[in-house]
């Protein structure tokens, strides 16, 4: 007869018998107790970190220029209970409150302005003359990027954007009535080009200024909803004046886009009659900047509020330029973008060494597992995929700050026959620079981890603040076709009239076709001809690739304009190799005027690294045959090697950014004792 099943009373106390005799079983070992062990110490990554190259020579050949006044302006900003001054594991440092409320961190963005004022930060950026000025202001500009974007663009929209125009389009009476008014802040501009309907295409905007010669006055006008001014920086809270860009109607013909003064707020801060406001709302970042959008019902400006350097229009009606191509004008008018455009690509860049600074300078004290039974945890760069991650961008910012250094130069000394070669060479820069920071900015996140989440860490909080430098001024897509078609008409130029290749770093076009060896060794791949000559062969490949491929499309019935479009692959990959070469031809100069040492020496490995990371990176090196696949081989195996060699130098290579410690962050130091209990409580 079967037993009957046991109830849950009878499971339950054989269950209990089990487990009293497994833990009272005395012939187990017993366990030996838990030791304590030490808690993690913060070490500074100086102490075992050296360098073999002066730090403060290379600060100096990075900045460039200006690093005295640099350092002031960085006193200046830690003196003041405005910049947000707090202290962490025993530092001080500085960053904006991205918790306060939109409307509090525009407040505070004017308030550092006036600070920044009194103290005469602003003298000479308008009514200075000379390169050495501009310069000047350049590194100012660059000192407050360090801080708060919301604090840069918003000067940057007031000084040059609504200043630079009327430097730009103004003549005598416009300068004097205006860029001294503005450098004082009596007058609060703004810049009123994009609209909701067109951003990048700005001839299409539809704003419309009409001449009435009956009063002498132009009268501007919104005339739809997607003709309202859209994301004007300053219009919602703060801007008097603005810019408009706008149609110019005359006598029933228009003549294209112009730009003209009018007044949209009285000195109280009411909004002028016929002009209508609103705010853009809250943004994924920068909201210390109040950007607004702009309607104009029937608003009549003075005759003189045109800006008439490049066109004027009589008393009668008439309407005069000395330049007579529409394109030509038109592209005249663009100018004022072009110094849009140096800053932000050098702003880039300096925030690229921010979040690298941070990220590298965590990665030196902090540890994570170990790779022997009972070893001793490893710093993180001393892995080799954490160096994989970070070093290649930290080549990159180099080889952009000498990039950068080159714009702002080409800038300043501008002349009317350069401007077409500083349009070309900002456009491309502008793109390309602030995609790096966009990944640069995400690597860095992600490589500290969840500190690298925390806001009071800075990355986090810059990604949302920086990537809009992908949009304004210009998309990078279109600024990099723009760069394309450039290119595409210098080379069509130079064939119809059989004459070389002049300017924009061409010139290797006029030379032989440089030869790739069959297979590349390590000496090869680090050598300053192999790197030039593999970067000129893509160039002037895709230049050719580019321009037939335009011709067949052409030749199959379709118009210039629409072949373009159609190969807009080819132009893409054109337009980044014609900037990548561009930048590491600054980087070669940079080098040569170096004599022989170590600070030349470790330029050297970063100059290679740049290189082989774009080939290793740029899959159209294989996809056209510039590489084959045994090479391309060897040039991520250079990679990893140089990222060996220059991990020695990664403190070093941060330290000479010349960031002030209270321009990071905690993760950045002691990041132990910055969240301690008691540091919480302080």
């Amino acid at each position: 007869m079967a037993s009957s099943p046991p109830n849950s009373t009878d499971r339950v106390t054989f269950r209990t018998h089990v487990l009293a005799r497994h833990l009272h079983n005395p012939a187990r070992t017993p366990p030996s107790p838990l030791e304590p062990s030490p808690c993690l110490n913060y070490s500074p990554p100086e102490l075992s970190e050296k360098s073999d190259f002066d730090i403060r020579d290379m600060r100096r050949l990075m900045d460039g220029h200006h690093v005295a006044d640099r350092d002031w302006l960085f006193g200046l900003m830690t003196q003041s209970n405005l910049f947000c001054p707090r202290e962490r594991g025993g530092r001080v440092f500085v960053s904006p409150d991205y918790n306060q409320s939109m409307e509090q961190q525009r407040e505070m963005t004017m308030r550092r302005i006036e600070y920044l004022l009194e103290r005469g930060v602003f003298q000479g950026w308008l009514t200075g003359k000379g390169p050495d000025a501009e310069l000047r202001k350049l590194a100012f500009l660059e000192v407050m990027e360090i801080f708060d974007h919301s604090l840069a663009i918003k000067l940057g929209v007031h000084f040059f954007l609504w200043g630079g125009a009327i430097q730009f389009f103004g003549t005598k009476h416009h300068h004097e009535k205006w860029l001294r008014d503005t450098e004082n802040y009596a007058v609060k501009g703004c810049f009123a080009m994009t609209e909701l309907g067109h951003g990048s295409n700005v001839r299409g905007i539809e704003t419309v200024a009409t001449y009435d010669s009956s009063t002498g006055e132009f009268v501007i006008n919104t005339p739809c909803e997607s003709a309202q001014k859209y994301w004007i920086g300053g219009a919602a809270n703060h801007a008097t004046h603005t810019i408009v860009f706008s149609q110019l109607n005359i006598h029933g013909n228009n003549q294209g886009v112009h730009a003209f003064i009018a007044q949209i707020r009285d000195a109280n801060g009411n909004i002028c009659p016929n002009i209508r406001v609103a705010d853009c709302g809250h943004k994924i970042g920068l909201n210390g900047v109040d950007n607004g959008r702009i309607w104009f019902d029937n608003v009549r400006i003075p005759r003189e509020n045109l800006l008439n350097s490049v066109a004027d229009v009589s008393p009668d009606g008439q309407y005069l330029s000395a330049i007579k191509d529409p394109d030509q004008r038109f592209a005249a008018f663009m100018a004022p973008l072009t110094s849009g455009r140096v800053t932000i690509a050098v702003s880039a860049i300096y925030t690229s060494k921010v979040s690298l600074a941070i990220a590298l300078r965590y990665s030196l004290s902090r540890q994570a597992f170990s790779v022997t039974p009972n070893g001793p945890e490893v710093f993180l760069l001393d892995y080799p995929s954490h160096q994989r991650r970070l070093l290649p961008l930290l080549a990159k910012t180099y080889a952009m700050s000498f990039a950068g250094n080159y714009l702002k130069m080409i800038y300043v000394r501008r002349t009317p026959e350069s401007n077409k070669t500083l349009h070309i060479v900002s456009s491309a820069f502008k793109a390309t620079l602030t995609w790096h920071n966009t990944r640069t900015l995400q690597e860095c996140r992600e490589a500290c981890g969840g500190q690298g989440f925390k806001t009071e860490n800075r990355i986090g909080a810059l990604k949302g603040e920086y990537d809009v430098q992908s949009t304004f001024e210009g998309d990078n897509n279109v600024l990099m076709q723009q760069v394309s078609k450039a290119l595409l008409a210098e080379y069509v130029a130079a064939k119809k009239k059989n004459r070389p290749f002049r300017g924009l770093g061409l010139e290797h076009m006029n030379k032989s076709c440089p030869v790739i060896p069959s297979q590349l060794a390590s000496s090869t791949l680090r050598s300053i001809e192999f790197q030039t000559n593999i970067f000129c062969l893509r160039e002037r490949d895709l230049l050719s690739l580019f321009a037939a491929e335009v011709y067949q499309h052409q030749a199959q019935g379709q118009s210039k304009e629409y072949a373009f479009i159609l190969s807009y692959q080819l132009a893409e990959d054109l337009g980044k190799a014609f900037s990548e070469r561009a930048i590491f031809q600054t980087f070669v100069e940079a080098e040569a005027n170096l004599s022989s040492g170590s600070l030349k020496n470790v330029l050297g490995l970063l100059r290679s690294m740049y290189a082989l990371i774009s080939l290793e990176e740029d899959a159209s090196f294989l996809r056209y045959g510039y590489l084959s696949p045994d090479n391309a081989a060897a040039v991520r195996k250079e990679v990893a090697t140089l990222c060996s060699e220059l991990r020695p130098h990664a403190l070093a290579l941060v330290s000479s950014f010349g960031i002030p410690d209270a321009f990071l962050a905690p993760i950045a130091y002691n990041w132990v004792e910055a969240n301690s209990w008691s540091s919480d409580q302080h």
